[in-house]
């Protein structure tokens, strides 16, 4: 029996600063609440095409594979 796929949807609101801690190394996961309650953790690197000066600030769909695997990340606002 395969398992499907998934998505989850988030806002997040990190700042410039905050997110330095990934290219330092310090940080290499973020963890968000969707929308739904429950917490998602993913890999902090996914969100360097977003970050801009005043950090990373948006709503977020995310997608995983069957095994849990991120899969894509899209921005919707």
């Amino acid at each position: 029996m395969s398992r499907m796929s998934q998505r989850m949807a988030f806002y997040l609101d990190l700042s410039y600063e905050k997110f330095f801690f990934v290219y330092t190394g310090k940080a290499k996961y973020v963890v968000a609440q969707t929308d739904g309650g429950r917490t998602v953790r993913f890999p902090a690197n996914i969100l360097k095409p977003y970050l801009t000066r005043r950090g990373i600030q948006g709503r977020f769909m995310i997608y995983f594979d069957e095994n849990n695997k991120f899969k894509s990340l899209e921005k919707m606002s």
